[in-house]
């Protein structure tokens, strides 16, 4: 994938290549464990409910190189090889219908029982709750085909709430080894299964905060904002399709902390308030 070359000055850019790899793989454990050491992370002002089910999603990231970004300056151990994982949920589904998110869901039974000190699991990052790791990868695989043998489970974020859906979300930060080709399995549950480069999403031209408004009769107006990622269309969808992908909501917060911990982000416009697909 990333065959070693010489230029004329004797710089090998293959080992290049592998040392940008090699860091930012050591950057996302170093974000991991930032996280960790963080508590709780923020993602909503709705305050968590009873009874709430247990769920786990995938941030998958490798170096591939078949995809290009459409920026073209590296930021940083970002490179234009970088990508992340996404789905687009199906529209027509109850829950979230339309966004972009990372693949998972709930736990199941055979996932294990995330609660049992002693079913845990050593990580670069951290020992984990094996159950999280075991229903993120369960789930990609079942959402987009991939080979859970191929990626390398880094380590898990704090177990996040998200009152709106009633989950318990444990988000899984893996590394893709191995990667395969992907595609959507169920158009059912997605409408879209791409990567996109790290280095597109990390362009401040592409940030902006996504808001939602919601006037009821307990509340005169209630204001969310998250922070958003504009994918280029031709990234996501080369057969057709207007517009840009807006990553935004849950995903986009949970990608903000991570890219934020990882010390790849940029400044961008954060007064640049859009809003939100819906």
């Amino acid at each position: 994938m990333n065959q070693a070359r010489t230029d004329q000055a004797g710089v090998d850019h293959g080992r290049t290549d592998q040392s940008r790899t090699d860091q930012a793989r050591a950057d996302l454990i170093h974000a991991i464990e930032t996280l960790n050491a963080g508590g709780p992370l923020r993602i909503q002002d709705i305050p968590a409910g009873e009874n709430m089910r247990e769920s786990a999603v995938l941030i998958l990231l490798g170096t591939l190189d078949d995809v290009p970004a459409v920026r073209c300056e590296c930021a940083g151990h970002v490179t234009a090889e970088l990508d992340l994982l996404l789905v687009q949920r199906a529209a027509t589904l109850r829950a979230h219908p339309g966004q972009v998110a990372f693949p998972g869901g709930r736990l199941d039974p055979e996932d294990g029982d995330p609660h049992d000190p002693d079913d845990r699991i050593k990580l670069p990052a951290g020992d984990a709750q094996a159950a999280y790791v075991r229903a993120a990868l369960r789930e990609a695989q079942e959402e987009t085909g991939l080979d859970p043998d191929g990626v390398e489970v880094l380590g898990v974020l704090p177990r996040t709430p998200l009152a709106v859906s009633s989950h318990q979300v444990t988000p899984v930060v893996g590394w893709w080894k191995e990667p395969v080709s992907v595609n959507v399995v169920d158009h059912a549950e997605s409408s879209l299964v791409f990567r996109t480069p790290v280095l597109d999403l990390v362009d401040p031209s592409r940030r902006h905060y996504a808001e939602v408004r919601i006037s009821g009769p307990d509340f005169p107006r209630l204001r969310h904002r998250s922070p958003a990622f504009r994918i280029p269309r031709e990234i996501t969808d080369p057969a057709g399709g207007d517009g840009d992908v807006v990553v935004w909501g849950f995903t986009g917060i949970l990608l903000d902390h991570l890219l934020s911990a990882a010390n790849w982000h940029q400044p961008w416009n954060t007064e640049d308030v859009r809003p939100a697909p819906r």
